[in-house]
């Protein structure tokens, strides 16, 4: 018991200290930087309770930012208890190795063909656009198939956002996402193995895919915010700004099955679920008030999900509605 309670109490530091989650420290104080001077720039804010207001500092003591922090708390523990029993990015990684090496008659090595840093250059790309890819799909199926959406609308429920709400999840999302995860990086590093062998590596910084550190100094954090900043438009067709994912959490109807992208808009492009953020816009967040369970208890966050009235109606919380553009 006390190491378990070791280890959980170190993990969740690690929510903070460890480069590698969204969340660290360094991140989220590029976060702070942003909003402050985006602040500054469009809300000519100075006086000090006032770009504190612009920032959002209250929504972190709402009855939903609570919310959010009990699901860390719970998450942690089961996850402790769970994810030792899924399926690893290694063991992924080796057996996309074999079968590539058992079936294919003429095994093709390009180790050396390429320069090292091209070869890193490559995986490092790879492994960002396949990962990246892969959250939109999985976003996606989770609205659109219904059974999926009852256990995401839990992180859909929060009606103010902030940086933690991105670990607002129901465990069984949790648990699905861990998988995709480790399917990504394991027939990425099998595939590149297999062609490249000892020349695989990652540029990195602080340990990071360079890629996703820049995304995560670039304000990840604000996502999950209520600094709604966007970019121009021709930008905002190449990657997702945070108030575009804010409109994806919107509860107005013409924002439903939208921006299901982590970084990339491209991808919901090519779906015809991208939308435009909106200078000014006003957003209000969570569930739509006729569907579903709205509240922020433990039994709306967890329990709900495995109901049979909740889960036969959960789709329709995200209809198809043609004349959105």
């Amino acid at each position: 018991m006390n190491d378990f309670l070791a280890q959980y109490f170190t993990e969740l530091s690690q929510l903070f200290s460890n480069s590698q989650q969204r969340l660290y420290w360094g991140y989220i104080l590029c976060a702070l930087a942003i909003s402050y001077l985006w602040s500054i720039k469009n809300l000519c804010v100075w006086r000090r309770q006032n770009v504190i207001n612009a920032l959002g500092i209250k929504h972190f003591f709402s009855r939903s930012a609570f919310a959010d922090y009990k699901i860390i708390l719970i998450n942690k523990a089961l996850f402790l208890l769970f994810v030792p029993l899924l399926i690893t990015k290694l063991s992924i990684a080796t057996s996309v190795f074999e079968l590539l090496h058992y079936s294919v008659s003429q095994p093709s090595s390009l180790e050396n063909v390429l320069p090292t840093s091209i070869v890193i250059a490559l995986f490092t790309l790879f492994l960002f656009l396949l990962d990246d890819f892969a959250r939109f799909y999985f976003h996606k199926k989770m609205h659109d198939i219904a059974w999926l959406w009852a256990f995401h609308k839990t992180h859909h429920s929060a009606t103010t956002l902030t940086p933690l709400t991105v670990l607002r999840t129901h465990p069984v999302e949790g648990i699905i996402f861990a998988i995709r995860s480790a399917l990504v990086q394991g027939v990425s590093i099998g595939l590149f193995i297999y062609f490249f062998s000892s020349q695989v590596d990652l540029y990195t910084v602080l340990k990071v895919n360079v890629l996703v550190f820049i995304f995560h100094v670039t304000g990840s954090n604000l996502r999950h915010s209520h600094v709604a900043i966007h970019y121009w438009k021709w930008l905002e067709s190449f990657i997702i700004s945070p108030a575009q994912h804010q409109v994806h959490h919107s509860s107005h109807p013409k924002h439903f099955n939208k921006n299901y992208g982590a970084f990339i808009a491209v991808w919901d492009k090519l779906a015809g679920s991208h939308y435009y953020s909106e200078k000014n816009q006003r957003l209000h967040f969570g569930l739509n008030s006729t569907q579903s369970v709205t509240e922020h208890s433990l039994y709306a966050l967890y329990i709900a999900a495995f109901t049979l009235k909740k889960a036969s109606g959960a789709a329709k919380k995200k209809p198809k509605i043609p004349l959105e553009t």
